[in-house]
């Protein structure tokens, strides 16, 4: 058996491949971006050839760098969640492009469901809230306005699938989902082994084209394509995967996820979470069938947001610039943003919302936008942690990770703004490493995800709250404010 873990890691703006060793230490990176398709306000798309052709080709750069795929103990997946790819499973073909859990062309499906009742029995259900967010009614769309997805459901050669569930296809011919990333479709009940027939028939999804349910880590398949066969062993979604990576395998642990969204997850252990305060309740992680559970805050535009000051306002040329500009001033001179460009998350749940700037006058320059704009991360983060704490799970010290927590300045803002201590790996890749964690579990290479946690996470860094009552205060005032007036 090979030494080295490859990991899949396919998000929304890029697909990547890692290689990590059983002890944790990177080894390797390949990534190429992904081309993003706004057809009509509010609509985000993939195309589901290109993330295969995409991380086929980042796959191929690892296993050549690893010194061939007989040096690779097992792959493991990890993916940007509820995104919807419909194939032929015939022909292994796309049959049209994925729907980006950004989209939101269905929320005026969500909004009749909403108003016919059906809401509060799909949330007691499957822990989720009825927001174009989630797969099936994406499913339900495409089904509805796509032809060949239409006839390929008459014909019974339709599948459905999340991306974890498109790539295992790709790789191994399996059609598999594992039960955290099936947790994020609307059709599977938390408590529920397998796909409810009633939420099928509600959203109009016909279960034989939905893939089989497993544990998110095992034997899933072997895949031949890179000249030896490799196994795939490990899949979770990236949210999950970020969770496990940093170590939150206890009920109460806490982690944030600052890449193109923002997400945080509370591990709740067995018991099945059932919020009152608009959070969500997932499935963590599956284990020989035995399930851990999450609660649940997502917010839809943070790195996102960023990327568009960088390509759509041409304020900045990389991200990396966001620190220095964020402490060239004092403060971002009385500027609010609230960055809803594809409406707001938990915990208001406004897909209709669209971003605002506030407060801007002739002294705003650039960098006052630009720190603005990052503390609205922190602004959201709080938000969040009010609501974990109404739903009587406070937080008493935030792990963080992501692309953006690599900002030493956006850190700080943060366990300045939640008044906690925030902790960040030296690692920041924690997704991929949660990965990697799985897929070393699926193989043997370590008995369980403690014992992989003990060998596989490395040192960490404490950012501890400094700003007064009143800074806070005022900042939360005019986030308020904001907010209010959209």
């Amino acid at each position: 058996m090979g030494e080295l873990i490859l990991i899949l890691d396919e998000g929304t703006t890029s697909a990547r491949a890692m290689l990590f060793t059983a002890s944790g230490e990177p080894r390797g990176l390949a990534q190429r971006e992904l081309t993003q398709h706004y057809p009509r306000p509010g609509w985000v798309e993939h195309d589901a050839a290109e993330i295969w052709h995409t991380t086929l080709a980042c796959a191929g750069e690892m296993v050549a760098l690893a010194g061939g795929p007989e040096r690779i103990a097992a792959i493991g997946v990890t993916n940007q969640r509820e995104t919807v790819v419909a194939w032929d499973r015939n022909t292994g073909e796309p049959l049209a492009r994925g729907l980006v859990w950004q989209d939101r062309r269905t929320a005026g499906f969500c909004e009749e469901l909403r108003a016919a009742g059906h809401e509060d029995r799909v949330r007691e259900m499957t822990g989720l809230l009825l927001d174009p967010y989630f797969s099936a009614t994406k499913m339900r769309w495409l089904l509805d306005n796509d032809p060949a997805v239409a006839e390929a459901a008459r014909s019974g050669r339709l599948a459905f699938g999340t991306i974890e569930s498109w790539l295992v296809f790709k790789l191994t011919g399996a059609h598999l989902s594992d039960a955290g990333n099936a947790s994020r479709t609307l059709l599977l009940p938390l408590a529920g082994a397998s796909w409810d027939a009633g939420l099928c028939e509600l959203f109009g999804v016909p279960p034989a084209a939905l893939p089989e349910i497993t544990d998110n880590a095992g034997a899933f398949g072997t895949t031949e394509l890179f000249g030896a066969p490799i196994p795939v062993c490990g899949l979770a979604g990236d949210q999950q995967a970020a969770t496990i990576g940093q170590g939150c395998l206890k009920p109460g642990d806490t982690k944030a996820t600052y890449g193109t969204g923002a997400f945080v997850l509370a591990n709740q252990g067995t018991a099945v979470p059932c919020s009152q305060h608009r959070l969500l309740g997932t499935v963590l992680c599956q284990l020989a069938g035995m399930r851990t559970y999450a609660l649940e805050g997502s917010v839809f535009v943070a790195g996102s947001f960023v990327k568009w000051l960088r390509d759509s306002l041409g304020f900045i040329e990389s991200a990396a610039e966001t620190e220095a500009l964020a402490r060239s001033v004092e403060d971002a001179g009385g500027v609010v943003i609230v960055p809803a460009l594809s409406g707001l998350g938990a915990p208001h749940w406004l897909p209709e919302a669209r971003g605002c700037i506030r407060g801007l006058s002739f002294a705003t320059g650039k960098a006052h936008i630009v720190r603005a704009a990052l503390e609205a991360m922190a602004h959201q983060t709080y938000d969040l942690a009010a609501a974990f704490a109404a739903d009587g799970a406070p937080w008493t010290v935030l792990k963080i990770n992501g692309g953006m927590a690599a900002n030493d300045w956006m850190a700080q803002d943060i366990a300045d703004m939640i008044g906690l201590p925030v902790i960040r790996p030296d690692l920041v890749e924690t997704t991929a490493l949660g990965a990697a964690m799985l897929a070393a579990v699926g193989a043997g290479l370590h008995s369980s995800l403690e014992a992989a946690a003990e060998a596989m996470i490395g040192p960490e860094q404490r950012f501890e709250p400094a700003m007064s009552a009143e800074v806070r205060e005022g900042r939360l005032a005019a986030w308020n404010a904001a907010l209010a007036s959209l």
